[in-house]
């Protein structure tokens, strides 16, 4: 398989067509925000359920806490756990089951999508748990392709850990100083959709680089 630049390798990933609204999502759990938080980036990490905002839900708990009653420091206490357990189940059911989990005409669990986490994992290595966490539907993919490819568990571990220390973190650590600017703070709507949009950035810029290299070829 060819090289493909970061951005190109996951141009075929589904886009996000539902996004949930983070701040409505975060209110409807009560006294139970810090759970909700937990189960989403946990299911978003890597229990093949890719279709949730968890960068959007991050920042936007940050930015939130006060209303919410929860700090900074609790985001991070739960999130971060939350990150790195998801991938542990991606990694284990990439080991267990691999490529029996997926089908050519699924809607979520299709073939081609792990053929594409696993050709961006093939490229980067352990670093894509890294860098994969920042682009939605990837970040739930890579764990599995991981486990798929018998990637060493202690070596998974630290980068696994790593990524989820990185992307929880800086998050939340986005959302903490936006939350002082009164205008980002009353249009969190505006801002999920901008942070998703950044998200998919990648995609975008692959899907031009690719159509450019097929059209010279």
């Amino acid at each position: 398989m060819n090289h493909w630049d970061i951005a190109a390798q996951v141009t075929t990933f589904p886009t996000l067509s539902i996004v949930p609204d983070a701040e409505k999502l975060l209110e409807s759990f009560g006294p139970w925000v810090l759970i909700g938080l937990f189960a989403v980036l946990f299911i978003e990490s890597g229990v093949l359920f890719p279709f949730l905002p968890g960068d959007s839900l991050i920042v936007t708990a940050a930015i939130l806490a006060g209303p919410l009653g929860i700090t900074w420091w609790q985001i991070l206490l739960v999130g971060i756990p939350a990150a790195f357990l998801g991938d542990q189940v991606g990694y284990f059911l990439g080991r267990r089951f691999g490529r029996r989990l997926f089908t050519d005409d699924a809607r979520i669990l299709k073939t081609a999508h792990l053929e594409e986490a696993e050709a961006f994992f093939r490229k980067y290595g352990g670093i894509s748990l890294v860098l994969g966490r920042f682009v939605p539907i990837v970040r739930t993919y890579v764990p599995l392709a991981a486990g798929t490819a018998a990637m060493p568990y202690r070596r998974f571990l630290a980068w696994n850990l790593g990524g989820g220390i990185l992307w929880v973190g800086s998050m939340t650590l986005v959302g903490a100083l936006l939350g002082g600017i009164p205008l980002v703070r009353d249009n969190i709507d505006v801002l999920a959709i901008v942070i998703v949009l950044v998200s998919v950035l990648p995609i975008v810029i692959g899907a031009v680089v690719k159509a450019r290299k097929a059209k010279r070829a």
